[in-house]
């Protein structure tokens, strides 16, 4: 029997996800999506001393 294979799925990129969570912001806030991306491109200045698990 042959087994069936899924193509690899590709990750998306950190400017994919960055720019699906600014526009899926906006339209619940309202805010421009531009605006919101170079806001989550700036560093976290109040929480930069934690490091998230990986």
């Amino acid at each position: 029997m042959l087994k069936s294979t899924e193509p690899q799925r590709k990750k998306p990129s950190s400017k994919a996800m960055l720019r699906a969570v600014a526009s899926s912001t906006a339209v619940e806030t309202g805010r421009s999506v531009t605006q919101l991306e170079q806001k989550l491109q700036q560093p976290a200045v109040r929480f930069a001393h934690i490091k998230l698990a990986r």
